[in-house]
């Protein structure tokens, strides 16, 4: 079981009140952390669901139905529910770096040597594992889940967010999304990662098209930097982008938007 500090005031301020504030906008979605083995289950069975059922992934599991690894022990699960009846439409899961080290490291660095981004002062937290079930990929149920990670920012006192944006392979779709992003959303070179299996580049067709994915989209608005070239992820049958994100600006966005506060 994780430890709970305190959080600083610097941190807790806007990223606790805005869930509250989010709360009282959302009424009939709610978000928390799990606090059993069998709400852990529930969120891998939604994504099996997502990910294998859905979407083709080819994973190692385990348990027949559920999408688990040796990650899920060590991480706290994030869950968004429908406040009527309680079904279960989202969820994600969060690993600090205390809990890495314990897990042999963070899921993303099976993907990306972090170099630099290991270095950075102040803890450091993954999300990883997100997925919305397909009649709530909508605003209000990512500002929820938003909601509960802002919240979990600030009770664990997390400096940066980590984790891999997915994006399909198909149509060059990985490549021209990381060509269009590069330009305003890359970090500076000293914090850059590498990928273990870069994507391979081609010449690109003029009249093709960057579509961001939801979730990319998500961390970009709060944020979010990209920290360097694709990953190949084959289980996935996606390429995968190292997302990068300072929580201080989670915490002006979420006063701006939430709060509806002049910064």
């Amino acid at each position: 079981m994780l430890a709970h500090p305190v959080p600083s005031p610097s941190i807790a301020t806007e990223a606790v009140v805005a869930p509250l504030a989010e709360a009282r906008r959302a009424p009939r979605l709610s978000v928390q952390l799990a606090v059993s083995e069998a709400e852990v289950r529930e969120a891998q069975r939604l994504r099996h669901a997502i990910f294998v059922e859905e979407m083709g992934a080819r994973l190692h599991n385990t348990l027949p139905g559920h999408d688990d690894d040796a990650f899920d022990p060590h991480c706290r699960h994030l869950l968004v529910r429908e406040t009527a009846g309680g079904r279960l439409i989202g969820c994600t899961r969060l690993l600090t770096d205390t809990a890495a080290r314990a897990a042999g490291g963070f899921y993303s660095e099976t993907e990306f040597e972090l170099g630099p981004v290991r270095g950075l002062a102040g803890h450091i937290a993954e999300i990883g594992r997100t997925c919305v079930h397909r009649e709530h990929r909508n605003g209000a149920t990512i500002a929820t889940l938003w909601a509960g990670i802002a919240g979990f920012v600030a009770e664990h006192e997390v400096r940066y967010l980590i984790g891999c944006a997915s994006v399909p392979l198909a149509e060059d779709m990985a490549q021209r999304v990381f060509s269009e992003l590069a330009a305003q959303h890359l970090t500076e070179d000293t914090l850059r990662v590498r990928p273990r299996q870069p994507l391979p580049r081609r010449d690109l067709d003029a009249r093709g098209r960057a579509v961001l994915p939801p979730l990319l989209k998500a961390y970009l608005r709060v944020g979010a930097r990209i920290a360097g070239e694709p990953c190949v992820d084959a289980d996935f049958g996606c390429a995968d982008l190292f997302i990068l994100l300072d929580t201080v600006q989670l915490e002006r966005r979420y006063a701006r938007h939430f709060l509806d506060r002049p910064q």
